[in-house]
């Protein structure tokens, strides 16, 4: 036994000592590796301080960053294996205890990861509970969940309103639905309840120009304001009379003074809406349905009180109770006629109340509904109106008819597509900042990317000035057809496209589609910036169906650079840079078909050149060749004159030079007088005392439009 222990424990040694001696050789790899690297990084490090090396430094930052992060990544290495080797030289192989270590960080790892697991499982629901708490407090003109509220509130309140008179009056309560009507009451009455109680307390209000969010001061307004008088009276249970009287729906008449609500739902629900004036309508309408159907019920109860069927007036009990109340309500109020005339006084009173009263209201609701309904058409009456105002002018005139079409065309289509005529009235009346705001969203994106108005490039331009020009922009539409700009007239303005497209016209004749421009395209900006007077258009601009331009004049643009002046220099040199750009010397020229490109473009003959000639230089062929054969004859007749006389006398010899010289300049200018006087011109210009003399001439080329330029040096003969 005590063999097989002493084996048992030599084994034992035997592989701890190799795994130590394995993990001892890893680490000494590891640690000699660590050390060639921060040998390297050292070098490399004091190379950089002391040489400089013949590339750019950048390189050597990436390279000693890289050798960096590779030099901490072997020490976190090197420092997991040693702990690791450290952990398992404390713990022995003979030791019981490493069996039962294991299960216990397994279950503590078990017992962790279920607790994780019921946490995430529980997240959820706390979420979804943190969702549906109310707010500490609610703005009741941005809270969308504040107007579901109302609109629960409203239903409610018609609820009451419709049904409490009709219960109290017709006999539609029956001890068989009693429990249906009892349910839908106390629903009604829970949610009037949660409206005293958790939403009206919150609402935020204006003191003294703050936004007051206190949960105290809140509740505290709310106590004090009219509205929870009537809310208080409108929630007291007075239901509990139905334990004295019965269940009689008459105690649950103070449930109609809440109106406050649900006249601010109609007032919340019209601000949101994209065409209020159908809600309008729609509420005006049921106004007068509510009308006619109180009408009904008090018809009903007289007819109960006088006897139904006693008389010819009161209802007779036959067909739907309701509809046959309903229908002499609608004919009473509406004054139709035709009804039974009233037997009693009762009646008679009765008859004459309802018809005072259904005058009044009726024509209340009536010219109600013709505000509404007004109101909803006045752009389009003011369209209409300014519309027949401008075609009486054009007929007052005898304007054509071309043109007239063309007038009422622009009035139809702008107001089909935006509405009105001149935006800036409606912009007119807001504040200023409310006309950033919208301007901003409307045509900001399209007035940044303007190469002049830039704001994002280094040297961008002040974003209050583009604010402050974002506010002068107009709004033009132009028909199919209608020039924008033509070439030739000054620049003043600089154009937009809104909407559309515009083409731009060249060539020959000025009909050749250059370009077409579509929405968010800019031109005519280089002319805002002009040193003096702007700059000419230098092609046709013209609208290719319907375009909307936004415009900017080069005088409200100065008067907006007079308060930044640093912005005005800025615009300055953007203007120059893109004048220089678009020069049309520094434009490409279009390439050359054929065998033209072999030869290069010919240089346009120099002004001054041009000067020299005068008057046009073209003339015959024949004549030129005439004179350059009497000019060369002159020639030679001089030279031979002056070998024959070279041997006189120095002052017989200039004698004789001189004078062939003098007649062959007069022949010269008489002939190119006589003969040719607008093909050559010639100019001798003697140089002092020189022995030399220039002669200058002029002479048309084979090629059209050109000239050459001759110029001869000679000298003059020796004595």
């Amino acid at each position: 036994m005590r063999r097989s222990d002493r084996r048992y424990r030599t084994n034992h040694e035997a592989e701890r000592r190799s795994k130590e001696s394995s993990g001892y050789r890893k680490l000494g790899y590891l640690n000699r590796m660590f050390s060639v690297i921060q040998y390297v990084t050292d070098n490399a490090n004091y190379l950089h301080k002391t040489c400089k090396p013949p590339v750019a430094p950048v390189i050597n930052e990436y390279a000693d960053a890289q050798l960096h992060s590779l030099v901490r990544r072997l020490r976190q290495r090197t420092d997991f294996y040693k702990r690791k080797l450290v952990q398992g030289d404390m713990s022995s192989p003979e030791s019981s205890p490493q069996t039962a270590k294991p299960t216990a960080v397994s279950s503590t790892q078990e017992s962790s990861a279920k607790l994780k697991e019921e946490h995430s499982q529980k997240a959820p629901l706390t979420e979804y509970l943190k969702r549906l708490r109310l707010p500490k407090s609610i703005d009741s003109y941005t809270d969308r969940f504040y107007l579901l509220w109302l609109s629960l509130v409203t239903i409610a309140f018609n609820w009451n309103c419709w049904f409490i008179p009709l219960r109290v009056v017709f006999p539609y309560q029956t001890p068989h639905n009693t429990h249906y009507w009892l349910i839908t009451d106390l629903i009604c009455d829970t949610i009037y309840l949660f409206d005293l109680l958790l939403i009206q307390p919150r609402l935020q209000f204006m003191r003294g120009g703050d936004i007051i969010v206190d949960s105290n001061e809140l509740k505290r307004h709310y106590r004090n304001s009219t509205k929870f008088q009537l809310d208080m009276a409108s929630i007291m249970p007075f239901d509990v009379f139905y334990l004295v009287f019965g269940f009689n729906p008459i105690f649950r008449t103070n449930r109609m003074l809440k109106y406050s609500s649900f006249f601010e739902f109609n007032h919340h629900l019209e601000s949101i809406m994209n065409k209020a004036y159908i809600y309008r309508v729609i509420r005006t309408t049921g106004y007068l349905l509510f009308t006619l159907h109180i009408n009904a019920c008090m018809y009903y109860w007289a007819s109960n009180y006088e006897g139904i069927g006693s008389t010819r007036w009161v209802y007779d009990g036959e067909g739907n109770k309701y509809l046959r109340c309903y229908y002499w309500a609608v004919r009473t109020l509406i004054t139709i006629g035709g009804l039974p005339e009233p037997q009693t006084s009762f009646e008679i009173v009765f008859q004459l109340l309802n018809f005072f009263s259904g005058v009044f209201v009726f024509s209340s609701l009536i010219g109600q509904m013709q505000d509404v309904i007004g109101a909803a058409t006045a752009n389009q009456n003011n369209f209409r109106i300014c519309m027949d105002h401008t075609i009486a002018y054009m007929n007052t005139y005898s304007i054509p008819k071309i043109v007239q079409n063309r007038v009422r065309t622009w009035y139809e289509y702008t107001w089909a597509s935006q509405r009105m005529l001149d935006e800036s009235d409606l912009l007119e009346t807001l504040p200023t900042t409310m006309q950033l705001a919208l301007t901003v969203d409307v045509n900001f994106g399209v007035i940044s990317k303007v190469d002049l108005f830039k704001a994002s490039a280094s040297p961008g331009c002040d974003t209050q000035m583009i604010y402050d020009m974002l506010l002068r922009l107009k709004s033009i539409v132009y028909l199919p057809g209608d020039f924008v700009c033509k070439k030739g007239e000054i620049g003043k303005e600089m154009y937009i496209i809104k909407q559309g497209e515009v083409q731009v016209l060249g060539g020959a004749d000025g009909t050749q589609v250059l370009v077409t421009l579509k929405a968010g395209a800019v031109f005519g900006e280089i002319s805002l910036l002009a040193a003096r007077g702007g700059n000419r258009r230098t092609a046709n601009v013209v609208a290719h169906g319907f375009a909307n331009l936004l415009t900017l004049d080069k005088k409200t643009l100065q008067e907006i650079l007079v308060h930044y002046p640093d912005s005005e220099k800025l615009l300055m040199k953007k203007a120059r840079v893109l004048l220089k750009n678009k020069a049309p010397g520094t434009g490409a020229t279009p390439p050359n078909k054929g065998l033209a490109f072999l030869f290069p473009p010919k240089q346009e003959t120099p002004k001054m050149f041009k000067a020299l000639l005068g008057s046009s230089g073209k003339a015959g062929l024949a004549r030129l060749l005439t004179l350059k054969r009497e000019q060369t004859a002159q020639r030679k007749d001089e030279n031979q004159e002056e070998e024959n006389k070279g041997k006189e006398s120095e002052d017989k010899g200039r004698a004789t030079a001189e004078k062939p010289l003098e007649t062959s300049k007069c022949e010269t200018s008489s002939i190119t007088a006589e003969e040719a006087p607008q093909a050559t011109r010639k100019a001798v210009l003697p140089r002092g005392t020189t022995r030399h003399s220039l002669i200058i001439s002029m002479a048309p080329s084979a090629e059209a439009g050109e000239e050459v330029l001759t110029i001869e040096v000679k000298e003059k003969a020796k004595q």
